[in-house]
């Protein structure tokens, strides 16, 4: 199958540190590829694939040193490249929201879209309204909820390359570990809190946005006390000792989170999560297998102390039976595969 992949051009694929949605299609790119099939992909010049490359920027916006950028500019640049080569492709997987509205009606029946943001914003669903056409892909069945009308056309939960996030063969097991952003969403000021009650030193990689400035400033003076140790961002290359050595990745989100990409990127080290019952949690945890939902401090302090029970290579297994890359890829793979053939059933019949 010959398939396009159209990345979002904030990150580099995949991103240099912080980034989940060009994280994804990288894993998904790449998966597709060894699954034999003919994959292109467009991006920025920065990225790494063994995929056929169209680039369309010269590297990604984010950690781009100008000044001023047009990230408008440079994803209809994207679309208007994409639109001279769509003919090339059996299929188009569009990761860009939902800016190709406008440019692909003719051919929406041969595109997939998958939605990784949250989906409860003012507008969104007047959007969905005008373009009805489009396949749509949840990432979880519970970021559907804000729009319950549209072209859903499966959920298909992210996947992660395992190979990339190796098991520590002894733990050390003795802090607890928050991996993600400095955000009021993301809740770093509770996963504090459940350190202190229980005693544990917390490590803290995450990123900053300038969005973010104001609640990192309410909690920087929290980040520099005792037991509290702020990495900044780090990447793929980090991720396995980081969450590898801690007891638990503790995961206090307080939105409804699409997916949660930081939870099977623990489970694939193994290490147990503890996470708030918020969003998709329910669907990524197997709660007393693999982590445990909590919905208070006091609850995520008690789970603690039960994840030294919990097996780290069953943690493992269910991963790799429910989160690899390859899996992900699988299921897309049957996707595209259904959509394609429900297109040639109707031109059959017209």
């Amino acid at each position: 199958m010959k398939i396009a992949q159209v990345a979002p051009l904030y990150e580099a694929v995949p991103p240099k540190l912080y980034g989940g949605t060009e994280r994804i299609v990288s894993f998904l790119t790449e998966a597709l590829v060894e699954l034999g099939h003919q994959v292109t992909l467009f991006t920025s010049a920065d990225a790494r694939t063994r995929a056929e490359l169209v680039c369309v920027r010269d590297q990604a916006i984010r950690l781009d040193p100008a000044r001023f950028t047009s990230d408008l500019g440079a994803h209809l640049s994207m679309m208007d490249e994409l639109r001279s080569r769509q003919d090339s492709f059996d299929l188009i997987h569009f990761h860009t929201e939902l800016i190709h509205f406008p440019f692909f009606e003719t051919i929406a029946s041969r595109t997939v879209t998958t939605l990784h943001g949250r989906l409860d914003l003012k507008d969104l669903p007047e959007v969905y309204r005008r373009w009805p056409e489009y396949p749509l892909v949840s990432i979880s069945d519970s970021q559907r909820r804000p729009l319950p009308g549209v072209r859903w056309a499966q959920t298909v939960h992210h996947g992660v390359d395992g190979r990339q996030f190796t098991p520590v063969d002894e733990p050390r097991a003795d802090y607890l570990a928050f991996l993600g952003r400095i955000s009021p969403e993301k809740r770093v000021d509770r996963a504090i809190e459940v350190a202190r009650k229980i005693g544990l030193p917390l490590r803290i990689a995450a990123k900053i946005e300038l969005l973010d400035e104001h609640y990192y400033e309410r909690v920087k003076p929290t980040l520099e006390q005792p037991g509290v140790e702020f990495v900044g961002e780090i990447g793929d290359a980090e991720k396995s000792e980081f969450l590898g050595n801690a007891a638990a990745l503790l995961f206090p989100i307080d939105w409804p989170e699409p997916f949660g990409l930081v939870m099977i990127e623990a489970m694939a080290c193994g290490t147990p999560v503890i996470a708030w019952n918020n969003g998709s949690v329910p669907e990524v945890i197997d709660d007393g297998i693999t982590g445990f939902i909590v919905s208070n401090v006091d609850e995520a302090v008690k789970a603690i102390g039960r994840a030294a029970q919990l097996p780290r290579q069953k943690i493992r297994d269910v991963f790799e039976e429910r989160f690899s890359a390859t899996t992900m890829a699988q299921n897309y793979v049957r996707l595209y595969q259904a959509l394609l053939a429900g297109e040639r059933r109707q031109e059959a019949a017209a």
